[in-house]
């Protein structure tokens, strides 16, 4: 009997809690949902293997998701890893099936690997992933969307960045670039967020290579998009907005235009101040990498006293006493 995604309805329910609580940025609701689905999940697999490992993989996968976004990265890794087992062992027996789920588990593992600065190993993830999907896409044309290979371009560019390999990175993360402008035309609610991810990306390749003028500009569209995003949606796009202006601010500063390069990232770290004190295991690294770039800008601009205060933050966000000292 082919194994398949019927899974309890209550199960059911809370993957589309999980779904719609992370469309609204509440993480950590959205992982008290997937966890009690993957406990059902994982009973039931244990009685009927056969009926409901593929709804345990799916579940691990977004209980993977939930805690990565929530800063738990080991846990988040071991998550993945063990859903990539259920759908590898399930893609051998039925294979038009499952390499899809097997491919977009190893893409999520690839993410969670990169976190952990294992970046080899992320890697090599995303190139078995992308193999699968091109092989897939030559057995199953119809089955292949561009939507899979512009996300397997992006995190193989992410990838190579990660390993210092720029040159490599920049044709990856352009391709996954024109890629979601196409998909953008048709369904701008459903891609605009990628497309800023990808453009923060290329924004830093492009810096990296020297094409300063254009890596602001790719960064500059970003902040654009995640503006209007976060101003419909602000507890789910508020980060993605402070990233893309910390980005930004590193592009202005690199051209010298130091005043609009300290204006975007007191932006930033005034949105990464507001989300750490809600959410410290997630967010403190982020405002420790902003405080830091927010003092490097105060320097340039000859302000030295409050560069040092704000090097002190960015120290206490970075080891963890943040909250004591700002309490």
């Amino acid at each position: 009997m082919r194994c398949c995604a019927v899974r309890s309805g209550r199960a059911e329910w809370l993957l589309e809690l999980t779904n719609w609580l992370g469309n609204l940025g509440r993480w950590e609701e959205a992982l008290a949902a997937i966890e009690e689905a993957v406990l059902i999940d994982r009973r039931l697999a244990e009685d009927r293997p056969d009926a409901f490992l593929s709804a345990l993989a799916k579940s691990l996968n977004n209980q993977s998701n939930c805690l990565g976004k929530l800063g738990r990265r080991e846990e988040a890794l071991a998550a993945i890893e063990e859903a990539v087992l259920i759908d590898r062992r399930l893609a051998e027996d039925w294979p038009d099936a499952f390499l899809p789920d097997l491919a977009a588990a190893l893409v999520n593992q690839s993410n969670c690997l990169a976190n952990l600065q294992r970046r080899e190993e992320a890697l090599a993830a995303i190139q078995q992933a992308t193999d699968i999907c091109l092989q897939f896409a030559e057995d199953n044309h119809p089955d292949f969307r561009l939507l899979d290979l512009a996300k397997l371009r992006h995190n193989r560019s992410a990838c190579l960045a990660d390993l210092g390999r720029w040159e490599e990175a920049l044709p990856a993360i352009e391709h996954a670039a024109d890629i979601f402008r196409r998909l953008v035309e048709d369904h701008p609610d459903a891609f605009l967020p990628d497309l800023a991810v990808v453009l923060s990306n290329q924004s830093g390749c492009l810096a990296r290579l020297q094409r300063r003028e254009e890596a602001l500009a790719a960064s500059e569209e970003a902040v654009l998009i995640d503006r209007r995003l976060a101003e419909d949606r602000p507890e789910a796009f508020l980060p993605d907005l402070a990233r893309s202006l910390n980005n930004q601010s590193m592009r202005l500063g690199e051209l010298g235009r130091w005043e609009e390069a300290l204006a975007a990232i007191e932006n930033a770290v005034g949105i990464f101040r507001q989300l750490a004190g809600n959410h410290p295991d997630a967010f403190l690294p982020s405002l420790a990498t902003s405080l830091y770039n927010l003092a490097d800008a105060l320097s340039s601009l000859n302000r030295d006293s409050v560069a040092l205060a704000i090097r002190e933050e960015a120290d206490a966000a970075r080891s963890g006493d943040w909250h004591s000292r700002t309490a």
